[in-house]
């Protein structure tokens, strides 16, 4: 049975039960997305997904930026996180670190926080430390709207990283 057969074969509590929580917090947007079934496949899935979050009000887009964690931040060391992010943060190593890179990032993440009005999110499994604390510097330098653009984009790199291992490929 392909992916596709498995999506479009689900009742719609089975479904939101299933993706419900490929967004972070946010199960209205699989909600919303049942009504573009048939899904072509993950592909499909996440295209319909991404048009719902594309389709919300500015204040929902605010919201699923909101209901991510900060990297490394407080809920990550006492163990709070969702299991997708638990480990999506411990494959970059960010479980795994000095009291002096903690303090890093709790200082980026403050000064991200108060420059946007929401955590830094980045698709980490694309990311090393490192690079996680660079994009973290550049970013810092965009205006409001081309960083709420790109944590858009980051969440939905995210998603997709998700349901391809929600679905098996």
């Amino acid at each position: 049975m392909t992916a596709a057969d498995r999506l479009n074969a689900l009742d719609h509590a089975g479904f939101l039960a299933l993706v419900g929580p490929v967004f972070e917090h946010s199960p209205w947007i699989a909600e919303r997305a049942w009504a573009a079934r048939p899904f072509d496949g993950i592909e499909g899935l996440h295209r319909a997904m991404m048009q719902v979050v594309a389709d919300a009000s500015a204040d929902e887009r605010l919201a699923l930026l909101r209901a991510h964690p900060d990297l490394a931040g407080k809920a990550a060391r006492a163990g709070t996180l969702t299991a997708d992010s638990t480990q999506e943060q411990a494959g970059a190593g960010l479980d795994r670190m000095s009291d002096a890179q903690y303090a890093r990032f709790d200082r980026l993440n403050s000064a991200y926080r108060d420059k946007f009005g929401f955590p830094f999110i980045v698709a980490v499994r694309r990311h090393t430390r490192e690079s996680i604390l660079a994009a973290y510097e550049a970013r810092l330098q965009n205006d409001r709207d081309a960083e709420m653009a790109t944590a858009l984009a980051e969440v939905g790199q995210i998603a997709r990283f998700r349901l391809d291992t929600l679905l098996g490929i």
